[in-house]
């Protein structure tokens, strides 16, 4: 009776196993789609031509800057509704039109405050809701653009850290969203985490390259391939830049449990720590921070008792753009700010504060973070992931590029099938 006790068990148990290897990944996409990169909508048909693929359990628009919101994921549906029965003749399981919409949910549009959470957002929300299921697989939380609907779901509901799975290409998005990035780090540190900064830049089409997985990708399976086909052609005249798409090759190839292996999504090392680096004044071309990494800077100024903490009252000039900072009180200003480019910049910070004598400076960016740590620096559990800064993964500059770049012909061709496919 023991042994068959015990045959049954390990008959249960492999079941169960198998059930786990082979059900689909729970994944919720965050999108700044329509807002100030087209390139989410190329990410965004490739998500629904694939979307058999997943247990798919949000589409939240969270643009933070720009013109962007749901409507546009919407539109994208009504897209693909037109051109879901030739797709359907090859592939089975693709979600339903109507499914989709239920999934979409007005996310923030504009950047959160300096403290990190503001008002909760229909698609923070729903973050929470999904997170909350009673579920045993992880949620998949894939960032486009800006983490503010992630920290404020997290904000609103801590509970959910250990429930979700957050792959987030950054690079840009973190400097159009620092403070939501400076929330999740200084409060979730042990929160599961990728960090894309620059592996996903090998999978935008080299402008130099005119083979059919590049320059040629559209001339060779997207034109006359339907009404996703015409739609594509829309954003950057059909080249497939595609920056956020690796976020969704991750769960499609390899294991998503281990980001360590090489997968359609990238490879990526373990660290302890994103770099910090902390200035109390204007600083000179001998003063560096690392790419992708976080700066600010605190200054002294006049004491304000009529100045309402937190409010937007200095700006910093960069690379001809403009970034706030923020009165703290007791005459602290503060500002963060995170570039990808490297080299030396020159800046300036101003003020509308009256007695606020404005600052020139100049900071060298460095393309690594391997360099000694500082006490400014994040630290980070054991869960959080980021670009190979090894020597062999670099490509054209970016550091984990390579990892990308080994499987981006593959990827492109497995997609360029199912765009024939439209053309029938």
């Amino acid at each position: 009776m023991g042994k068959l006790l015990s045959t049954l068990l390990l008959f249960l148990l492999a079941l169960t196993v198998g059930a786990q290897q082979t059900s689909k990944p729970r994944v919720l996409i965050s999108t700044d789609i329509g807002g100030t990169d087209p390139d989410d909508n190329q990410s965004m048909a490739h998500l629904l031509m694939y979307s058999e693929k997943f247990d798919l359990e949000g589409l939240v628009s969270s643009p933070s800057f720009g013109d962007g919101n749901a409507k546009e994921i919407f539109r994208m549906i009504d897209v693909y509704e037109q051109d879901l029965p030739k797709l359907k003749k090859h592939v089975k399981g693709l979600m339903k039109p109507n499914a989709l919409r239920k999934l979409v949910k007005q996310g923030r549009t504009d950047e959160l405050p300096p403290c990190g959470y503001g008002e909760p957002t229909e698609g923070s929300e729903w973050i929470v809701k999904q997170a909350r299921k009673n579920d045993p697989r992880p949620l998949y939380v894939l960032v486009w653009g800006c983490l503010e609907d992630v920290a404020q779901a997290l904000h609103d509901a801590p509970d959910i850290a250990k429930k979700i799975r957050v792959y987030w290409i950054g690079g840009p998005n973190k400097k159009w969203g620092v403070n939501g990035y400076c929330y999740i780090i200084e409060h979730f540190p042990d929160l599961w985490m990728i960090e894309n900064n620059t592996t996903y830049r090998a999978f935008i089409y080299d402008s130099k390259n005119k083979d059919k997985y590049n320059m040629g990708f559209f001339e060779t399976f997207i034109n006359d391939s339907g009404n996703l086909g015409r739609d594509f052609a829309a954003y950057y005249k059909g080249n497939p830049k595609l920056g956020d798409t690796p976020s969704l090759l991750y769960m499609m190839q390899g294991n998503p449990t281990q980001p360590e292996q090489q997968s359609w999504g990238g490879k990526f090392v373990k660290c302890s720590r994103t770099p910090r680096s902390v200035f109390y004044g204007a600083t000179t071309a001998k003063d560096t921070a690392q790419i992708c990494g976080i700066i600010e800077w605190q200054l002294r100024g006049p004491v304000r008792e009529d100045v309402t903490i937190d409010s937007a009252c200095i700006t910093l000039d960069i690379r001809k753009q403009q970034w706030k900072g923020y009165y703290k009180g007791n005459g602290l200003y503060v500002l963060r700010h995170s570039t990808y480019y490297t080299g030396t910049l020159d800046y300036t910070i101003t003020s509308t504060i009256d007695g606020f004598a404005p600052i020139t400076g100049q900071i060298t960016i460095e393309n690594t973070w391997d360099v000694a740590p500082k006490d400014t620096d994040y630290k980070v559990g054991s869960q959080w992931w980021t670009d190979s800064y090894s020597p062999a993964d670099y490509w054209h500059n970016c550091a984990g590029a390579r990892n990308q770049l080994i499987v981006r012909d593959e990827i492109m061709e497995d997609w360029g099938q199912r765009w024939l496919w439209l053309r029938e």
